[in-house]
């Protein structure tokens, strides 16, 4: 009687086991088609297809530089400049790369970089009405205005 009762408690595990697996398999086969849509959807969408003419990447923080002919990272070879405003406080700065008596100067208001020439070591960089200054750091003026200052 024992062994009866043992081996139909056996054969309904056994059972029971198989149906949840049965069950599990209609469930796979369910969420199947939705993996397949988010796989599709997310093919469309390319990560790090950002690359201007020139190839270089801005999501990865590469900027193309005229004086230099070549993508460079501005946080690296750049030399920051931070608003000038008494009271306030900016999240965006300017960068100026330097080649002799060229610069060229990355503002986060210009889509392209502007280039300043000086005459002699010493004098100023001058663009128009952008006019570069090195006094204590460098000061870039816009007209009569500061608009950014940095070392």
């Amino acid at each position: 009687m024992k062994k009866v009762f043992l081996v139909a408690i056996i054969v309904g595990l056994c059972f029971s086991c198989g149906k949840k697996t049965a069950e599990q398999q209609n469930e796979v086969k369910q969420e199947e088609p939705i993996k397949q849509e988010v796989k599709e959807d997310s093919a469309d969408v390319v990560v790090g297809n950002d690359a201007d003419e020139h190839g270089c990447k801005a999501s990865t923080g590469y900027t193309w530089s005229v004086l230099k002919n070549e993508c460079v990272k501005l946080s690296e070879v750049g030399t920051v400049l931070r608003h000038y405003d008494e009271g306030k406080e900016y999240n965006t700065v300017a960068y100026v790369i330097f080649d002799g008596d060229k610069a060229e100067l990355f503002l986060d208001t210009q889509k392209d970089a502007i280039m300043l020439v000086r005459k002699s070591e010493g004098e100023s960089w001058i663009n128009g009405d952008y006019i570069l200054i090195p006094w204590k750091g460098y000061v870039l003026k816009k007209g009569d205005d500061i608009i950014y200052g940095g070392e």
